[in-house]
């Protein structure tokens, strides 16, 4: 389906907010916990960037265990498992079982408080707890704004920016402010704290990678450079660790989890499909000194260290124990740290996507830039073919 069929689709079920510049689109739907739904390069006939869970929506079911209608970006809250976990009741087993998504993140409108073409602001108060029985109220103002091209200057370099405008090819780019401010007591790391957790669910292909640039160093200084066990071992020609970057398969083929440390992150990931030449790119806050960073740990079950935790993260659905999957997706996500945040103060966490289509030497010549990859390079290490 194209952009604008998917558009049509979602407005059938929600309020959907465009945004559009050219041929640059964006969808919005505030009802959906502020979702960035999907976005296009190529105006409405263009092809569609997010995943979108068709028959979740049309079900009509809430799920009070994951409301799942996809969504290309959104935010939820972390730390996911560990003592002081957002997704288990107190005392409560770290199993699927009992994993719940907090109703804060899972259901309700974020009101939209400003909006036109260029961008939508939305604004919500929220309270939630976390296994530790700590109690939050905390409020959340998010904004999706579409980027300008003097907005790649900052993000990637005057060249790269430059390179990016002149190229030949069809984009699309868009921003996510969000900021959490406590409105309680003050929090203290000893009761748990949270951290802001963007995901962005994008459609799997059977030639697309995900690229995670990391830090370069020793093991003894930096630690491992990619964390992969989460749901069970990757199979090495499934993910491959180059001198420049972590490579994942990205089509929905078989579920796996990467994480990149707060010692080892980068502030940019992406991902390239080969078969229909989408070069990716994601940029995100990182402190000056991530290494000093608060960054929480999203294990399930028993941490040795709950502040000590990935930076960002890539996520490829696929059939779990019982066989049956969330979709044919996978994710690039970024998290922001924690703080021990008195009343009034706040996080903040940006999180870019930009979606680059057309000639193979142009995205070649960006993605060397931005990712430090040669994509004939990372083709050839993932694909026999």
């Amino acid at each position: 389906m194209t952009y604008a069929e998917w558009k049509e689709f979602l407005a059938r079920f929600t309020a959907v907010h465009e945004l559009a510049d050219g041929g640059a689109r964006v969808a919005v739907c505030p009802n959906w916990q502020g979702r960035v739904m999907t976005s296009t390069c190529g105006g409405p006939a263009g092809p569609s960037f997010g995943f979108i869970n068709r028959q979740f929506i049309e079900a009509g079911q809430p799920d009070p265990r994951l409301n799942n209608y996809g969504g290309e970006e959104r935010l939820w809250l972390s730390p996911e498992g560990g003592p002081f976990s957002l997704w288990f009741a107190p005392g409560e087993e770290q199993v699927f079982d009992n994993w719940y998504t907090q109703a804060m993140l899972n259901e309700g409108a974020w009101p939209a408080v400003e909006a036109d073409a260029q961008q939508v602001a939305m604004h919500v108060d929220i309270e939630f707890r976390n296994t530790a029985s700590t109690q939050f109220q905390m409020t959340i103002d998010r904004t999706v704004r579409l980027l300008q091209p003097d907005d790649y200057k900052p993000l990637f370099g005057d060249a790269t920016a430059q390179r990016i405008a002149d190229s030949r090819l069809d984009g699309v780019g868009y921003e996510t402010s969000n900021r959490l401010t406590n409105r309680d007591g003050p929090l203290r790391r000893a009761d748990g704290l949270v951290s802001m957790w963007i995901l962005g669910m994008m459609n799997a292909g059977e030639r697309t990678v995900v690229i995670v640039p990391y830090r370069p160093g020793s093991e003894e200084e930096l630690g491992p450079v990619v964390k992969s066990d989460y749901f069970g071992p990757i199979p090495s020609d499934r993910l491959i660790v180059t001198p420049e970057a972590v490579l994942l398969k990205a089509d929905a083929h078989h579920r796996g989890k990467l994480g990149i440390s707060s010692h080892r992150a980068s502030p940019v990931a992406g991902s390239m499909d080969f078969e229909t030449g989408v070069l990716t790119l994601v940029h995100f806050s990182l402190p000056e000194n991530p290494k000093e960073a608060l960054y929480l740990n999203n294990q399930w079950g028993a941490q040795d260290d709950p502040f000590t935790g990935d930076a960002t993260n890539a996520y490829n659905d696929g059939p779990n124990e019982t066989g049956s999957q969330l979709g044919a997706f996978y994710e690039i996500e970024s998290l922001s740290p924690a703080a021990e945040l008195a009343a009034g103060q706040s996080l903040e966490h940006c999180h870019r996507t930009i979606h680059l289509q057309g000639d193979a030497g142009d995205l070649d010549a960006i993605a060397r830039d931005v990712l430090g990859v040669d994509l004939k390079e990372v083709r050839a290490a993932m694909f026999a073919s």
